[in-house]
Order: C-alpha cells, then structure tokens, then sequence
C-alpha cells in the first residue's frame, strides 16, 4: 500500500469523520484517554514480564522440582527480588527483622550490656556494620570470597558469645527466622504483588543453607532431625516456631524499651528535626501490636494510621497499574564491585551516618549531600571516624574485635569452601 493510498483511506474512515466533528477540547480529552490506556496496556504487559521471565529461567515448577533447588539459584532469585522487584520493601523488611530482634529481652540485654549503643557514633557504626556483613553474604555469590568471608567473620563475631551461653541458640535461631520471613510478610502487606511459590522457596532455600553455614541448629523444628523437604516446607516450620517463640519471650522489658529509642534515633536520623516525630510515628505503624507492647511504644493516632494506611495502599496501585518496571541501570547496588587502591570496598547507598562511604564529588555535592549538609548531618570525607577509606571485611564489627580472629577466620573460610558450594540444601 502507498501512503497516497494510505491516505486516502483515512479520508474515508467513518472514524476519522467522527472524530473530525468533535470539539477540540472533545479531540483532546479522547487522545489523553487513549495514550493513557496505551500506557497502562503497556504497564500492564511490562510489569509482569520480569517475573515470567524468572519462572522461564529456573525450572521449579512443582514442589518436587523445589526440594531440588539449589543454593546458587535460590541466592540469584533472591538478589533479582532485591535488586529489581521489591527493593524498597525488601530493604525495610530487613532493617525491621533486625529491629524486631531487640523486643526479646535476653537479646536487647546483652546488646546493652556491651554497649554498642552507648553513644550515637558506636549505635551508628554497629548499625553499619551488621548491615554491610549481612548484605554482603546476600549481595555475593554463596561460593564467593566476599560471601564466605562475611559469613565466617559473622560466625566467629558470635562464637564466643555463644560458646559462653550469653546468646542462646534459640535467640540465633529466631533471628535468622526473621530474615527469612520478614521479607515475605512485607511484601504481602505493602507490595504490589505477592511473592510466586518459587520465589518463596527460593527465600527458604537461601537462609536454611545460611543457618547451615552459620551453624545453626534447626533440632527444635518437627522436622529439625528427619530433614525439609524444600524451602516452603522450612519457612512453614520456622515461621511456627518463631512465632511461639514471641509468645513466650517477647515480653515487655525496659531493656528493650532503651534499645528500640537509640535504634529509632538511627531510622529517623535522616529527617528535618521537626518531622522527624511523623518518622517516629511511621516506625511504630510498621509494628505490631505484640513488637509495639515489648518495646513499650505507643501505636501511632488514628489519623496517621489511616494516613499510612492510604499512602500505602496508594502506593500499591500506582506500581501495579501505572509503574513501568525498574530498568537494570536503577537496580539497588549497595556495595562498590571491586576494592579502593586501600584494598577495601564502599557502601554505595547509606542511610545514617557516612559510614565507609567514598567522598567522591557526587557524595559530597550531590543531591543527597546538599539535603544532609542542610540538616547540618555530616558527609563523606568530613571525618576519619567514619572510616571514608571504606570497609575491611576481615575487621567489621564492635572495635574490640578489630584486628582479632585471622586465624579462626581462615578456619571457618576453609569449612565454608568444602561445604558450602552452591549445592541443594536438601539433598
């Protein structure tokens, strides 16, 4: 067809006529209408093809594909998540996991006790600190060096703490319960989307191989010593217990009514001073009401949580409807890929003090810096405290344990590298 015949068509379309007749505001109102359920069509193709395109990579399809899913695909579902899907969400789910930890009174009691959170520049930087060894073991392939040398420094920070009975299995056992589950139930509540059968196995399937790790005992489960079938069935069993386990222990304590201010000053630390009260009010809409009664914090007013509520509902609606997905190049990268010329790695993304962060041009005038120079909160570079030449995994931690356990290290790094080789942790 020519475009004279083209053309010609078009004159005599009974619908161009039409639409010639219309007023020109009419014109205009019927075009915005059309581009809009173009868009939305296209939302609506685009926003799910991620997640079609995962369940196309990975062949678990049935819960006896699932009891063999491996430790290598479950961390890379699980990054995808992460990184593209949920970051936002999933991030929160995982500094709340941490923050729900401290509503159980021989778990607030010891932190206290050490007094990592005596003053705010050691709350912060433990704050840093168990966040970047955490991140690191899930930002690395499992068989990695940064990965196993985050697990084992993780392994040997406990050791002794555990080997003396001042953290009790169980409490290590619930934490770990917490960042497996944490994620899955803040993304059922504030998300767009639920997370499918596969990615909900492929979250179990990565921390019961972390706990393995770790050495973590799962003996207290039904199914601790006759073995899991997948990663739902352990998620099922450790998200029971976990929960009993609050019944029991997650009691209100001054203790952790201490611990939960000094951590809320860390959540909110970003705020204007005179918002920062709707920030304290937003940490307490995010519990609920057995967290809220352990750590003694009052539920936010009515108005707010229904202002919450609506934002987040909001929310839902403009991701799932008139989002475009994330593109890669806006993918939430946290750590720098390689080492500094010091030999170390940086944090890319921070939310309290610059801690380990690089002073590069972009951090100290960028548009972050420029709000945190205006909130009068410190930058990259403004002081050698907040250690600017970035982290040395070895040495992350309370500073008494600086320098210590090169030798256990390398130990737990040996047995890391025997066992834990991307295999099925199921099998």
């Amino acid at each position: 067809m020519t475009w004279q015949s083209l053309f010609n068509s078009l004159e005599d379309n009974p619908l161009v006529d039409a639409f010639r007749q219309l007023s020109t505001t009419q014109q205009r109102t019927l075009c915005g209408l059309l581009g809009l359920g173009a868009y939305v069509a296209l939302v609506w193709r685009l926003r799910f093809q991620r997640c079609r395109n995962l369940h196309k990579k990975y062949p678990y399809t049935t819960r006896e594909s699932m009891s063999k899913m491996t430790d290598q695909d479950a961390w890379a579902i699980q990054k995808l998540i992460l990184q593209m899907e949920f970051p936002f969400i999933v991030l929160k789910s995982l500094q709340f996991a941490l923050f729900r930890t401290y509503g159980i009174p021989t778990i607030s009691t010891l932190l206290l006790r050490t007094s990592q959170f005596s003053d705010p520049v050691t709350s912060f930087k433990r704050y840093a600190d168990t966040g970047t060894l955490i991140g690191e073991f899930m930002a690395f392939d499992p068989t990695s060096e940064r990965a196993q040398t985050a697990i084992a420094r993780t392994k040997f920070l406990h050791q002794g703490y555990r080997a003396s009975g001042k953290i009790l299995e169980n409490d290590m056992l619930y934490t770990l319960s917490l960042f497996a589950t944490e994620p899955i139930r803040f993304v059922e509540t504030y998300e767009w989307r639920h997370m499918t059968e596969m990615e909900r196995c492929a979250v179990g399937t990565y921390w019961k191989s972390l706990g393995d790790a770790l050495g973590i005992s799962y003996n207290v489960l039904p199914s601790g010593n006759t073995g899991f079938k997948d990663g739902i069935h352990w998620l099922e069993e450790i998200n029971a217990w976990s929960r009993q386990y609050e019944e029991q222990h997650m009691k209100p304590h001054p203790q952790s009514r201490d611990l939960a201010d000094k951590v809320i000053e860390v959540l909110v630390y970003n705020l204007p001073r005179g918002i920062k009260p709707l920030g304290v009010y937003v940490v307490s809409y995010l519990m609920d009401d057995r967290l809220r009664g352990a750590m003694m914090i009052d539920p936010p007013p009515v108005l707010f949580r229904a202002i919450f509520t609506a934002v987040f509902t909001l929310r839902k609606f403009y991701l799932r409807y008139l989002a475009l997905p994330r593109p890669s190049f806006l993918r939430l990268d946290v750590f720098s890929e390689k080492p500094n010329k010091y030999g170390r790695y940086s944090i890319l993304l921070y939310e309290g003090a610059p801690f380990y962060v690089q002073p590069t041009i972009w951090n100290r005038w960028g548009p972050t810096a420029l709000f945190k120079w205006a909130l009068g909160q410190p930058l990259p570079g403004d002081s050698d405290r907040y250690c600017p030449q970035g982290y040395y995994t070895p040495d992350l931690g309370p500073k008494y344990f600086e320098g210590k356990g090169r030798k256990k290290l390398e130990l737990i790094k040996d047995g890391l590298r025997e066992r834990r080789t991307g295999q099925c942790p199921f099998s």
